[in-house]
């Protein structure tokens, strides 16, 4: 079992940059793959990034790529996301999630273990 806990969200203008933070409880000593997913209203969710505990690997949806950085802190066990060069349609609730088996890949939506979710408005 794996708890999963969201925060930094918030509201940034265009260009502006946000982190969101997830932290980890629980078996965590086990390899995962971590990922964040946002659904903006109306659509449905996508997965924006993802990377691998066991060797650190990531992947980025094309939407996402150069602007955001998945990244994980083991000490912390807190896992990242930072977003800069925000744009109006990165506007969504993003979910931290875990999933320990099933490949690990930026568009990936099937995860064993979710967060609440954190909300970011970005205006233009």
């Amino acid at each position: 079992q794996v708890q999963l806990v969201e925060s930094g969200g918030g509201s940034v203008q265009a260009g502006g940059s946000l982190r969101l933070s997830c932290t980890t409880s629980g078996d965590t000593d086990s390899s995962y793959c971590m990922g964040w997913l946002r659904q903006a209203p109306g659509k449905e969710r996508e997965g924006v990034a993802a990377i691998y505990t066991g060797d650190g690997r990531t992947g980025y949806a094309e939407s996402v790529k150069g602007r955001f950085t998945i990244s994980q802190d083991n000490a912390k066990k807190t896992l990242y996301l930072q977003m800069n060069s925000l744009k109006p349609e990165d506007t969504a609730e993003y979910y931290c999630a875990a999933d320990s088996g099933g490949g690990c890949w930026a568009q990936k939506s099937r995860y064993n273990y979710w967060g609440q979710g954190t909300q970011v408005t970005v205006s233009s």
